[in-house]
């Protein structure tokens, strides 16, 4: 079982930086994967960043990006596993929304598949005006 709390969100003139934490407690001892979502008004959930924590059999940490945020945002977990952090720069007023943080999903291929995750947090609201 693993539950999420995201905090951070905010309001920020475009051109600005929020940096959204999730806080994660399970009571599994592996670290499981984690993502970053986001929901605009009218549209459908999108993936905005994961991180796959690295082991021998998998190889080093994995962190993937949509295309829309590359360069701008950075995903990072803390050496513990019971935190997630999404560091936002240069924010643009598309960048807007509701921001979820998600864990637990076994392919990483496919990570932007909103089905393919299992716990969800209630989400944190992102404003960005132009």
């Amino acid at each position: 079982q693993v539950r999420l709390e995201e905090s951070g969100g905010g309001s920020v003139q475009a051109g600005g930086s929020l940096t959204l934490s999730c806080a994660v407690s399970r009571t599994r001892f592996m670290e499981p994967p984690m993502a970053w979502f986001r929901q605009s008004p009218g549209k459908g959930r999108e993936g905005v960043a994961t991180i796959y924590p690295g082991n021998g059999f998998a190889g080093p940490t994995f962190t993937d990006y949509a295309d829309s945020v590359k360069g701008r945002f950075i995903i990072s977990r803390d050496n513990s596993g019971n935190s997630l952090t999404l560091e936002m720069n240069n924010l643009k007023p598309e960048d807007t929304g509701m921001y979820y943080c998600a864990a637990d999903s076994p392919n990483r291929k496919v990570w932007t598949n909103v089905g393919g995750w299992t716990y969800w947090g209630q989400g944190t609201q992102v404003t960005v005006s132009a």
